[in-house]
Protein backbone atom coordinates (compact mmCIF):
# COMPACT_ATOMS: atom_id res chain seq x y z
CA UNK A 1 0.00 0.00 0.00
CA UNK A 2 1.41 2.99 -1.02
CA UNK A 3 1.99 5.92 1.01
CA UNK A 4 -0.46 8.77 0.85
CA UNK A 5 0.33 12.10 2.27
CA UNK A 6 -2.55 13.90 3.37
CA UNK A 7 -2.84 17.73 2.87
CA UNK A 8 -5.77 19.00 5.17
CA UNK A 9 -7.23 22.30 3.93
CA UNK A 10 -9.36 24.10 6.14
CA UNK A 11 -10.76 26.17 3.64
CA UNK A 12 -12.33 23.09 2.19
CA UNK A 13 -13.95 21.89 5.65
CA UNK A 14 -17.10 22.43 6.56
CA UNK A 15 -16.29 24.35 9.80
CA UNK A 16 -13.36 26.78 10.81
CA UNK A 17 -10.30 25.21 11.97
CA UNK A 18 -9.18 25.36 15.38
CA UNK A 19 -5.79 26.94 14.18
CA UNK A 20 -7.67 29.36 12.44
CA UNK A 21 -10.40 30.37 15.13
CA UNK A 22 -7.69 30.50 18.21
CA UNK A 23 -5.68 33.16 15.83
CA UNK A 24 -9.01 35.00 15.47
CA UNK A 25 -9.80 35.37 19.08
CA UNK A 26 -6.35 36.32 20.18
CA UNK A 27 -6.71 39.07 17.41
CA UNK A 28 -9.88 40.32 18.94
CA UNK A 29 -8.99 40.00 21.88
CA UNK A 30 -5.26 42.14 21.16
CA UNK A 31 -7.21 44.56 19.49
CA UNK A 32 -9.94 44.85 22.47
CA UNK A 33 -7.30 45.71 25.12
CA UNK A 34 -5.48 48.15 22.61
CA UNK A 35 -8.80 50.04 22.79
CA UNK A 36 -9.36 49.91 26.24
CA UNK A 37 -5.83 51.00 26.54
CA UNK A 38 -5.99 53.68 24.30
CA UNK A 39 -9.49 54.88 25.75
CA UNK A 40 -7.83 54.71 29.61
CA UNK A 41 -10.25 52.29 30.92
CA UNK A 42 -7.68 49.67 31.30
CA UNK A 43 -5.06 51.86 33.07
CA UNK A 44 -7.79 53.19 35.85
CA UNK A 45 -8.57 49.24 36.52
CA UNK A 46 -4.96 48.85 37.04
CA UNK A 47 -4.67 51.94 38.89
CA UNK A 48 -7.30 50.78 41.14
CA UNK A 49 -5.95 47.11 41.81
CA UNK A 50 -2.54 48.58 43.16
CA UNK A 51 -4.43 51.38 45.40
CA UNK A 52 -6.20 48.53 46.59
CA UNK A 53 -2.43 46.41 46.98
CA UNK A 54 -1.80 49.41 49.26
CA UNK A 55 0.61 51.01 47.03
CA UNK A 56 3.33 48.83 47.84
CA UNK A 57 5.13 50.63 44.60
CA UNK A 58 4.83 54.34 45.05
CA UNK A 59 6.00 56.69 42.08
CA UNK A 60 4.94 59.17 39.64
CA UNK A 61 2.29 57.59 37.55
CA UNK A 62 2.13 56.25 34.29
CA UNK A 63 0.62 57.51 31.59
CA UNK A 64 -0.47 55.34 28.49
CA UNK A 65 -1.58 56.19 24.86
CA UNK A 66 -2.33 59.37 25.69
CA UNK A 67 -4.94 59.44 28.99
CA UNK A 68 -5.81 62.46 29.92
CA UNK A 69 -3.18 63.72 32.39
CA UNK A 70 -4.25 66.15 35.44
CA UNK A 71 -3.82 69.78 34.27
CA UNK A 72 -0.40 71.42 36.07
CA UNK A 73 -0.35 74.69 37.82
CA UNK A 74 1.03 77.48 35.18
CA UNK A 75 3.77 79.45 35.90
CA UNK A 76 1.42 82.57 36.66
CA UNK A 77 -0.79 80.71 39.19
CA UNK A 78 2.68 79.28 41.24
CA UNK A 79 2.89 83.08 41.12
CA UNK A 80 0.02 84.59 42.32
CA UNK A 81 -0.28 81.34 45.22
CA UNK A 82 3.28 82.77 46.21
CA UNK A 83 2.28 85.95 46.79
CA UNK A 84 -0.74 85.13 48.67
CA UNK A 85 1.17 83.34 51.32
CA UNK A 86 3.85 86.13 51.73
CA UNK A 87 0.80 88.66 52.12
CA UNK A 88 -0.57 86.08 54.42
CA UNK A 89 2.02 85.87 56.76
CA UNK A 90 2.71 89.47 57.45
CA UNK A 91 -1.39 89.87 57.99
CA UNK A 92 -1.43 91.12 62.05
CA UNK A 93 -3.65 92.24 64.87
CA UNK A 94 -2.61 95.41 65.89
CA UNK A 95 -3.31 95.37 69.46
CA UNK A 96 -1.60 98.59 71.39
CA UNK A 97 -1.93 97.69 75.28
CA UNK A 98 -2.25 100.11 78.18
CA UNK A 99 -2.93 99.85 81.88
CA UNK A 100 -6.64 101.30 82.14
CA UNK A 101 -8.22 99.75 78.73
CA UNK A 102 -11.82 100.71 78.32
CA UNK A 103 -13.84 100.49 74.65
CA UNK A 104 -12.35 98.73 71.77
CA UNK A 105 -12.81 99.40 67.94
CA UNK A 106 -12.51 96.91 65.07
CA UNK A 107 -12.22 97.84 61.60
CA UNK A 108 -12.49 94.41 58.98
CA UNK A 109 -9.87 94.78 56.05
CA UNK A 110 -10.17 92.60 53.12
CA UNK A 111 -8.79 89.08 53.04
CA UNK A 112 -7.91 86.27 50.67
CA UNK A 113 -8.79 82.30 50.67
CA UNK A 114 -5.84 79.92 51.73
CA UNK A 115 -5.01 77.76 54.16
CA UNK A 116 -1.48 78.42 55.54
CA UNK A 117 -0.38 79.56 58.39
CA UNK A 118 -1.33 83.00 59.72
CA UNK A 119 1.41 85.31 62.20
CA UNK A 120 -0.39 87.51 64.40
CA UNK A 121 1.69 90.29 65.88
CA UNK A 122 0.47 91.72 69.02
CA UNK A 123 1.94 94.48 70.29
CA UNK A 124 2.73 94.35 74.44
CA UNK A 125 4.59 97.04 75.45
CA UNK A 126 4.89 95.24 79.30
CA UNK A 127 6.35 92.53 77.64
CA UNK A 128 7.96 92.38 74.15
CA UNK A 129 8.99 88.84 73.96
CA UNK A 130 5.33 87.67 74.33
CA UNK A 131 4.27 89.54 71.38
CA UNK A 132 3.65 87.43 68.65
CA UNK A 133 2.16 84.12 67.82
CA UNK A 134 0.97 82.32 64.81
CA UNK A 135 -2.00 79.98 64.04
CA UNK A 136 -3.30 77.78 61.09
CA UNK A 137 -6.66 78.63 60.06
CA UNK A 138 -9.02 76.90 57.98
CA UNK A 139 -9.62 77.06 54.71
CA UNK A 140 -10.99 80.55 55.07
CA UNK A 141 -7.89 82.53 57.26
CA UNK A 142 -9.71 85.46 59.17
CA UNK A 143 -9.75 88.71 57.98
CA UNK A 144 -6.96 91.50 58.84
CA UNK A 145 -8.34 93.40 61.91
CA UNK A 146 -6.70 96.70 63.87
CA UNK A 147 -8.40 97.31 67.65
CA UNK A 148 -7.50 100.11 69.14
CA UNK A 149 -7.63 100.40 72.71
CA UNK A 150 -7.68 103.50 74.66
CA UNK A 151 -6.63 104.15 78.16
CA UNK A 152 -9.61 105.23 80.86
CA UNK A 153 -9.19 108.49 83.33
CA UNK A 154 -8.78 107.57 86.89
CA UNK A 155 -12.44 107.96 88.54
CA UNK A 156 -10.77 109.72 91.04
CA UNK A 157 -6.74 110.63 92.79
CA UNK A 158 -7.93 110.25 96.15
CA UNK A 159 -9.79 106.51 96.40
CA UNK A 160 -7.16 105.25 93.83
CA UNK A 161 -4.24 106.21 95.92
CA UNK A 162 -5.61 105.35 99.19
CA UNK A 163 -8.47 106.00 100.65
CA UNK A 164 -7.74 105.74 104.15
CA UNK A 165 -5.72 108.46 103.97
CA UNK A 166 -9.18 110.93 103.59
CA UNK A 167 -11.10 112.16 106.50
CA UNK A 168 -14.09 114.20 106.80
CA UNK A 169 -14.35 116.21 110.15
CA UNK A 170 -17.17 118.34 112.05
CA UNK A 171 -17.13 119.62 115.06
CA UNK A 172 -20.04 121.18 117.57
CA UNK A 173 -18.76 123.84 119.47
CA UNK A 174 -21.34 125.57 122.60
CA UNK A 175 -20.23 129.17 123.88
CA UNK A 176 -18.52 130.23 127.62
CA UNK A 177 -17.30 133.68 128.37
CA UNK A 178 -19.51 136.27 128.68
CA UNK A 179 -22.87 135.44 126.87
CA UNK A 180 -21.53 132.88 125.11
CA UNK A 181 -19.49 134.49 122.93
CA UNK A 182 -16.17 132.32 122.90
CA UNK A 183 -16.80 129.17 121.05
CA UNK A 184 -15.09 125.88 122.54
CA UNK A 185 -15.24 122.48 121.35
CA UNK A 186 -18.17 120.50 122.85
CA UNK A 187 -18.07 117.07 120.56
CA UNK A 188 -15.60 116.14 117.55
CA UNK A 189 -16.60 113.58 114.75
CA UNK A 190 -14.31 112.34 112.24
CA UNK A 191 -15.65 110.10 109.69
CA UNK A 192 -13.83 107.32 106.57
CA UNK A 193 -13.73 108.02 103.04
CA UNK A 194 -16.41 105.52 103.37
CA UNK A 195 -18.35 107.05 105.64
CA UNK A 196 -17.36 105.26 108.78
CA UNK A 197 -17.55 106.33 111.70
CA UNK A 198 -13.50 107.10 113.01
CA UNK A 199 -14.06 109.00 116.23
CA UNK A 200 -16.88 110.22 117.79
CA UNK A 201 -16.43 112.13 121.23
CA UNK A 202 -18.25 114.84 123.94
CA UNK A 203 -15.78 116.96 124.89
CA UNK A 204 -15.02 119.11 127.68
CA UNK A 205 -14.41 122.86 127.49
CA UNK A 206 -11.64 123.96 129.28
CA UNK A 207 -13.54 127.18 130.68
CA UNK A 208 -17.47 126.76 131.88
CA UNK A 209 -20.04 127.26 130.03
CA UNK A 210 -22.34 129.82 129.59
CA UNK A 211 -24.47 128.94 126.59
CA UNK A 212 -25.17 125.07 125.08
CA UNK A 213 -26.37 126.36 121.61
CA UNK A 214 -28.80 123.38 121.88
CA UNK A 215 -30.94 124.71 118.97
CA UNK A 216 -27.61 123.87 116.69
CA UNK A 217 -24.95 122.32 118.83
CA UNK A 218 -27.45 119.35 120.28
CA UNK A 219 -25.32 119.47 123.45
CA UNK A 220 -27.07 119.83 126.46
CA UNK A 221 -25.36 120.01 130.09
CA UNK A 222 -26.25 116.02 131.03
CA UNK A 223 -23.54 115.35 128.47
CA UNK A 224 -20.68 117.31 129.45
CA UNK A 225 -20.79 116.15 132.76
CA UNK A 226 -18.62 113.32 132.28
CA UNK A 227 -16.65 114.17 129.06
CA UNK A 228 -13.39 113.58 127.90
CA UNK A 229 -11.47 117.16 128.86
CA UNK A 230 -10.47 119.07 125.94
CA UNK A 231 -6.33 118.52 126.31
CA UNK A 232 -6.85 114.37 126.33
CA UNK A 233 -8.98 114.77 123.28
CA UNK A 234 -7.14 117.13 121.57
CA UNK A 235 -3.78 114.88 121.24
CA UNK A 236 -6.72 111.62 120.16
CA UNK A 237 -7.98 114.01 117.46
CA UNK A 238 -4.66 115.57 116.45
CA UNK A 239 -3.03 111.86 116.19
CA UNK A 240 -5.90 110.89 113.56
CA UNK A 241 -5.40 113.40 111.27
CA UNK A 242 -1.95 113.49 110.51
CA UNK A 243 -1.02 113.16 107.66
CA UNK A 244 -4.67 112.65 106.48
CA UNK A 245 -6.47 115.01 103.78
CA UNK A 246 -8.81 116.50 106.00
CA UNK A 247 -12.29 117.50 104.85
CA UNK A 248 -14.61 119.55 106.17
CA UNK A 249 -17.41 122.23 105.57
CA UNK A 250 -16.03 125.97 106.60
CA UNK A 251 -13.48 123.56 108.16
CA UNK A 252 -11.51 126.63 109.18
CA UNK A 253 -13.46 126.99 112.11
CA UNK A 254 -13.18 123.57 113.20
CA UNK A 255 -9.71 123.73 113.05
CA UNK A 256 -9.64 126.81 114.96
CA UNK A 257 -12.00 125.06 118.06
CA UNK A 258 -9.08 122.68 118.35
CA UNK A 259 -6.39 125.54 117.95
CA UNK A 260 -4.88 123.93 115.19
CA UNK A 261 -3.60 124.79 112.09
CA UNK A 262 -3.68 121.59 109.33
CA UNK A 263 -1.22 121.78 106.34
CA UNK A 264 -3.24 123.47 103.42
CA UNK A 265 -1.42 120.92 100.69
CA UNK A 266 -3.71 118.79 102.79
CA UNK A 267 -6.92 120.52 103.56
CA UNK A 268 -10.33 120.11 101.30
CA UNK A 269 -13.32 123.08 102.33
CA UNK A 270 -16.18 121.64 100.88
CA UNK A 271 -17.70 125.65 101.54
CA UNK A 272 -15.18 127.31 99.13
CA UNK A 273 -15.43 125.19 95.84
CA UNK A 274 -17.22 126.93 92.55
CA UNK A 275 -17.79 123.90 90.93
CA UNK A 276 -19.84 122.05 93.90
CA UNK A 277 -22.18 125.68 93.71
CA UNK A 278 -22.25 124.98 89.88
CA UNK A 279 -24.03 121.70 90.15
CA UNK A 280 -25.88 122.44 93.07
CA UNK A 281 -27.36 125.52 90.92
CA UNK A 282 -26.16 128.30 93.45
CA UNK A 283 -23.89 131.42 92.42
CA UNK A 284 -20.15 130.34 92.22
CA UNK A 285 -19.13 132.71 94.86
CA UNK A 286 -21.50 132.33 96.73
CA UNK A 287 -20.55 130.42 100.62
CA UNK A 288 -23.61 127.95 100.50
CA UNK A 289 -24.43 126.16 104.05
CA UNK A 290 -23.91 122.49 103.95
CA UNK A 291 -27.88 121.92 104.48
CA UNK A 292 -28.45 123.73 101.50
CA UNK A 293 -26.05 121.73 99.37
CA UNK A 294 -27.25 118.41 100.72
CA UNK A 295 -30.89 119.34 99.79
CA UNK A 296 -29.64 120.15 96.04
CA UNK A 297 -27.77 118.06 95.49
CA UNK A 298 -29.16 114.97 97.30
CA UNK A 299 -32.56 116.05 98.06
CA UNK A 300 -31.59 115.11 101.48
CA UNK A 301 -32.87 116.89 104.30
CA UNK A 302 -30.22 117.48 107.43
CA UNK A 303 -30.11 119.30 110.41
CA UNK A 304 -33.41 119.46 111.11
CA UNK A 305 -35.79 119.40 114.31
CA UNK A 306 -35.33 121.00 117.82
CA UNK A 307 -32.56 118.66 119.16
CA UNK A 308 -29.65 120.46 117.01
CA UNK A 309 -27.12 119.26 114.73
CA UNK A 310 -25.49 115.50 114.62
CA UNK A 311 -21.74 115.61 113.62
CA UNK A 312 -21.73 113.09 112.58
CA UNK A 313 -24.49 113.27 109.93
CA UNK A 314 -22.90 116.51 109.07
CA UNK A 315 -18.96 114.57 108.67
CA UNK A 316 -21.14 111.49 106.37
CA UNK A 317 -22.51 114.67 104.50
CA UNK A 318 -19.45 116.70 104.10
CA UNK A 319 -17.37 113.92 102.56
CA UNK A 320 -20.36 112.61 100.14
CA UNK A 321 -20.33 116.48 98.71
CA UNK A 322 -16.65 115.97 98.05
CA UNK A 323 -16.62 113.22 96.02
CA UNK A 324 -19.43 114.84 94.24
CA UNK A 325 -16.22 117.11 92.53
CA UNK A 326 -13.76 114.79 93.58
CA UNK A 327 -12.39 114.07 90.13
CA UNK A 328 -12.16 117.98 88.79
CA UNK A 329 -11.00 119.29 91.90
CA UNK A 330 -8.22 117.23 92.14
CA UNK A 331 -6.93 117.42 88.84
CA UNK A 332 -7.55 121.43 89.54
CA UNK A 333 -5.15 121.30 92.40
CA UNK A 334 -2.80 119.01 90.54
CA UNK A 335 -2.45 121.83 88.04
CA UNK A 336 -1.76 124.22 90.22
Amino acid sequence: MSDIMLNLDCSGSSGPCKDSLGSNKHKAFINRRRLLEKKGYLNKKQNQHNHRQGNKHQGPPHWHNGANRPSQPSAAHNKSIAHTQNTHSKSSYHIPRSDHARSVASNPASSTSSSTSLTITVENSTNPEQSTSTITPGHQPPPTRTVARYASVPSGSAPLCNPLKYLALDCEMVGTGPKGRNSELARCSIVSYDGDVVYDRYIKPTNAVTDYRTRWSGISWHQLVKAMPFQHARKEILKILAGKVVIGHAVHNDFKSLSYSHPAVLTRDTSRIPLLNQKAGFPEKDVASLKRLTKALFNRNIQTGKKGHSSVEDAKATMELYKVVEVEWERTLASK
